[in-house]
């Protein structure tokens, strides 16, 4: 006789608690940013793009110094690539604004009235004042204009506009020569005096660079702030003296003396003085206004670090928006 063997009896599963049940059947919890930050650390990841500290970001910039050359001489050549006269626009442009402001402020209105050699004056202030005027609108577009590069390379992003500023220089040195040869013209031959132009320069170098990297930030998140720079520049132009004589304003009375103490320490008109100091021998020291120097030194040291520290603090936004 076989024996057949039974399964053993089912048994019925224990009763599924209840709050088990609720947690199964509820979405995940999202992991707070605590967790997220401490999971990153765990594992040595990094924000992409984080601000360095500041003299890390000041070293890296100085690591790049060849880049930085290297783009502001690639922007200088192709600037002018496409143009029949190629690179000697960059001295018609000042020389022609320099006529048209002759006959307007020279002939129309008698500027040169009490300016010994206008021509040179003239001259002289137009072709600072570009340089001041054209490194600034660089500035504005140095983060929109490039954002390509700026998305797709990790790079400290000051070194767009300190290299469109250092484009500037290299066209104001250029143009500078052409400058020599209409002052050899005019009567106005190499004296010691010329040696004083090179600190000049340095110091409105410095000042708009400052001035170009604090516009960069603002036009990075504002685009219409290029849109708006040439009617500032063109009012900040007029108030510098590039065209007419604050010392001869000074001398009429017509203004209190307030206004005019601000117009001599305006910045702009502080290096157009300096440079006319220097290369124009009617021009002497009693036209300069009181410590003229400090002033130079002071606008270019405050204008280049606090925009060279307020560019950094935004280092991590550039490009993403």
């Amino acid at each position: 006789m076989t024996t057949q063997t039974l399964p053993p009896p089912l048994q019925k599963p224990p009763p599924e608690d209840a709050s088990a049940h609720e947690t199964r059947g509820a979405s995940p919890q999202p992991a707070s940013s605590e967790d997220l930050r401490a999971l990153a650390r765990r594992h040595g990841l990094t924000v992409s793009g984080a601000r360095p500290p500041l003299p890390a970001y000041a070293r890296q910039i100085w690591s790049r110094r060849d880049f930085i050359t290297a783009f502001a001489t690639a922007r200088l050549t192709a600037q002018y690539s496409q143009a029949r006269l190629g690179q000697v626009w960059q001295v018609m442009t000042p020389l022609l604004n320099a006529a048209v402001y002759y006959l307007i402020f020279g002939v129309l209105m008698d500027a040169k009235d009490g300016v010994a050699d206008y021509v040179p004056f003239l001259i002289t202030g137009i072709f600072v004042w570009t340089f001041t005027s054209n490194t600034i609108l660089a500035g504005t577009r140095a983060i929109s204009g490039n954002l390509g590069l700026v998305r797709a390379l990790h790079f400290p992003r000051a070194s767009l506009p300190i290299s469109l500023s250092l484009q500037q220089l290299q066209q104001l040195l250029l143009s500078l020569a052409a400058l020599v040869m209409i002052l050899f013209g005019l009567g106005e031959f190499p004296a010691w005096s010329w040696l004083l132009a090179v600190p000049a320069l340095l110091c409105q170098a410095l000042f708009n660079t400052g001035v170009a990297l604090a516009l960069a930030r603002l036009a990075a998140r504002t685009p219409d702030i290029s849109q708006l720079m040439p009617f500032v520049l063109r009012t900040w132009m007029y108030a510098s003296g590039a065209m007419w004589s604050i010392q001869n304003l000074a001398a009429s009375g017509r203004f209190p003396d307030g206004v005019v103490l601000a117009l001599q320490c305006n910045p702009a008109a502080v290096y157009i003085d300096l440079m006319r100091f220097a290369l124009i021998g009617s021009y002497t020291s009693a036209q300069l206004p009181p410590h003229v120097w400090a002033l130079a030194a002071g606008w270019a040291l405050l204008a280049f670090g606090g925009g060279f520290i307020w560019f950094w603090k935004a280092e991590e936004t550039y490009g993403r928006g």
